[in-house]
């Protein structure tokens, strides 16, 4: 089917406000993810959230595994979130002064993650482009190693063989990125530890930082291998150089400590510096970075790196994300592993059924499904797959009430709030959707 070009009388609506939004917006969509691109068809406009439950502008309904990207942790509008943040707006929006909110929400993650001081900005890609800043000035280096298909944002040095909307879109190469910008970003493959060695060989007093996802969920997730992550905490520390730990996806969301929680909390070791979002903000625009104290004391005031940022803090984001991290208990987390442990076997049972190769991979309560490969290990391998198989499988999924990532590169995320109802109409329509995988046909 031409998803393009199908009109379905149901989503009249989303296709009548698509247009519009292509008339006043770059591709009708404030961020590239949201686009259906590499799906096909006009993307569904939502007005209002639930539980795990969506409702567009047309009124149908979805099962969401989407959740903002990962946030909605506890669900759509959650009442204890909502009552917060409504008592926060009613006393204002923004003071530009320091607020007690960000303070008991920056002790939160310190309480959470190895971190000992937190600065807290507005965006994951905030956030890395200060901790790079911080870590070059620390370090009196300019040179950043990063791996092929992990995604720390739209910061100019790290959009090299980046994951999400990059690969999902095929952009090439860097544009708009200075030549000399991009020649101090090494990109090396992922879970690639002789790649790792041979660089700190050949470049190791030059290099300030390495920055990783601490498993990388925009080339789909491919968890880090045994000790990977480990062993790139002792490289950096043997070479004099900042291992940064981008935690702006898997920060309390992979578990309650985020991935650090599966492997640096059981095996001994800490990152220099880590980031993080999404959860943290409970639905707003907020995020985090931080690290040791001798670290983060550089950045301005406390010291000569200048960081900043006018709404960071924001009293009504950092209440949201305060409000969602302490309803975050361990009861939630073991919940949204059975939720993601039962999603993950139903998929795989339902694509096999089809005779739909395939390898479902996961880090926590994260996964995805990669389509035609038995693993995936690193960006090559995340490339190789048959994403033409993808649109078939997400638009039967999306026409029996479960909105799925408009790509094949990406996480799907489950919440609290997802329940047997959802949980039975997800499995209701993964047998069709299989099918539909399974006779799809190269473009």
């Amino acid at each position: 089917m031409d998803w393009e070009t199908d009109a379905v009388s149901d989503v009249i609506r989303s296709q009548e406000l698509f247009q519009r939004a292509l008339a006043v917006s770059p591709g009708g969509v404030n961020s590239p993810v949201r686009a259906f691109r590499a799906v096909g068809g006009a993307p569904r406009f939502m007005r209002s959230g639930s539980g795990a439950w969506l409702t567009d502008v047309d009124g149908n309904t979805y099962v969401d595994l989407v959740g903002s990207w990962g946030p909605m942790l506890l669900g759509h509008a959650h009442p204890e979130v909502l009552a917060a943040v409504a008592d926060a707006v009613s006393r204002g929006t923004s003071f530009g002064t320091p607020s007690e909110p960000e303070v008991a929400l920056a002790e939160e993650i310190v309480a959470r993650t190895p971190v000992e001081s937190v600065r807290l900005v507005s965006s994951g890609t905030e956030a890395t482009m200060s901790a790079i800043r911080l870590a070059r000035g620390a370090t009196g280096r300019d040179t950043i190693v990063k791996f092929a298909g992990c995604y720390h944002g739209h910061v100019d040095a790290l959009l090299a063989e980046a994951g999400s909307g990059v690969v999902t879109l095929g952009i090439p190469g860097t544009p708009g990125v200075p030549a000399h910008v991009a020649a101090d970003t090494v990109v090396l493959p992922y879970n690639d530890r002789d790649a790792v060695t041979a660089a700190f060989a050949e470049l190791g007093d030059r290099i300030a930082c390495v920055i990783t996802e601490a498993a990388p969920g925009n080339m789909g997730v491919v968890p880090p291998e045994p000790g990977f992550n480990a062993f790139l905490a002792a490289t950096c520390r043997q070479n004099g150089a900042l291992l940064i730990s981008d935690e702006v996806m898997t920060g309390f969301r992979a578990s309650r400590h985020g991935q650090w929680g599966l492997d640096g909390a059981v095996e001994g070791w800490a990152p220099d510096l880590m980031t993080f979002g999404k959860v943290m903000g409970g639905g707003f625009p907020a995020a985090a970075f931080g690290g040791r104290a001798e670290l983060m004391n550089l950045l301005a005031p406390a010291g000569p790196v200048y960081q900043a940022g006018t709404l960071s803090g924001n009293p009504v984001a950092t209440t949201a994300g305060l409000t969602t991290l302490r309803l975050a208990t361990a009861d939630v987390y073991r919940h949204l592993l059975d939720v993601s442990d039962r999603l993950q076997a139903a998929v795989g049972e339902a694509l096999s059924a089809a005779g739909v190769r395939h390898a479902v991979q996961r880090t926590g309560t994260m996964f995805s499904v990669f389509w035609g490969v038995d693993e995936v290990r690193d960006f090559a391998g995340a490339q190789a797959q048959e994403t033409w198989r993808y649109p078939a499988f997400f638009h039967a999924m999306l026409d029996a009430g479960v909105y799925l990532p408009p790509s094949a590169f990406e996480a799907w995320f489950v919440s609290a709030a997802h329940d047997e109802e959802a949980f039975s109409r997800i499995v209701e329509a993964l047998p069709a959707a299989a099918r539909a995988a399974a006779a799809a046909q190269p473009v």
